[in-house]
């Protein structure tokens, strides 16, 4: 009688099965707690950076416009006025990002603050 023993493993297949098997597991609530408060933590700065970035960039582009309107179309006067307006475009930008991450802080801070304070109590 001839048995064989025949035994095959995949990382890549075990690792999606234990993927598949931990969302149907129940988790621990102070993970879930501390997860949240990571992503509130995350999200406090991304949305203020991705408004200023726009907001910088668009009006660099306009500075370059008005550098064509000067160097390229020799339109003087147009040419000031929108360098002018991209250059105070650029320089609102930071503010812009500082304004809109204070305010983003203040509206998540009790959130904030009620998980750090349940989590350093357990």
């Amino acid at each position: 009688m001839s048995e064989n023993f025949q035994y095959t493993y995949s990382a890549e297949k075990q690792s999606e099965i234990d993927a598949i098997r931990r969302k149907y597991l129940p988790q621990e609530e102070q993970e879930n707690k501390m997860e949240q408060l990571r992503k509130l933590d995350a999200s406090l700065t991304t949305t203020a950076l991705i408004v200023a970035m726009a907001v910088g960039i668009g009006n660099t582009l306009v500075f370059g416009v008005g550098m064509c309107c000067f160097l390229v179309w020799k339109l003087w006067a147009l040419g000031a006025v929108v360098c002018v307006i991209g250059v105070i475009g650029m320089l609102i930008a930071p503010w812009l990002y500082r304004k809109l991450v204070e305010k983003r802080r203040q509206k998540i801070a009790p959130e904030i603050l009620r998980l750090t304070e349940e989590l350093s109590q357990k």
